[in-house]
């Protein structure tokens, strides 16, 4: 359960802008700035950290220039999109570099001997891979909302958020089903 609320605590910038950020210009602005404070403060306090830290500084930062800054419609329009792909591209480019996201906050409870074990980065690869298919979905999903494609804007939301909610369960389920399978091993063996 602690490792769940970690993982929401990660995503609290995130999490807060999608809450706060639609329905009028004022909340999109209200919610680029709770956003961006949020991932500043958490960065500094160091509750926030690695790949999804430096995605939200980034995205946070530069829609904010464009949206408050610059009242950028175009971005304003395509919102969803970018920040979907903004978390794709960030969540693409660690499982790449071999430096999945999902590695910093496994640690927290992970007992260091294993931290460099194959096993343990293959676990946090495939995490972190789920989650970047998410994303991207969501991305995809975002786009075609915007484009009012097939479906009402409703569905479009609660098939992200059932996307979303899914990977969560799975990040704290596919760890205790491998330890559970390992242990199911040792005893038949």
């Amino acid at each position: 359960m602690m490792g769940f609320l970690k993982l929401v605590l990660a995503f609290a910038p995130w999490l807060s802008f999608l809450i706060i950020a639609h329905g009028s210009m004022f909340r999109l602005e209200l919610g680029l700035g709770i956003a961006l404070a949020l991932s500043i403060l958490m960065g500094v306090l160091k509750l926030h950290r690695g790949v999804i830290l430096w995605v939200g500084l980034a995205f946070f930062s530069a829609a904010s220039v464009l949206v408050i800054g610059f009242q950028n419609m175009w971005t304003v329009r395509y919102m969803g999109v970018l920040a979907n792909s903004a978390l794709a591209l960030g969540t693409w480019a660690g499982v790449v570099m071999r430096k999945p996201f999902t590695l910093d906050y496994a640690r927290d409870h992970t007992d260091p001997a294993l931290w460099d074990s194959p096993i343990f980065l293959r676990t946090n690869m495939i995490i972190t891979s789920v989650w970047g298919g998410a994303f991207t979905c969501n991305a995809l999903l975002a786009w075609l909302k915007m484009k009012e494609f097939f479906f009402s804007e409703l569905t479009y939301e609660l098939i992200s958020y059932t996307l979303l909610i899914g990977v969560a369960v799975f990040t704290q389920w596919y760890p205790a089903h491998l330890r559970c399978l390992r242990a199911s091993q040792q005893t038949a063996a």
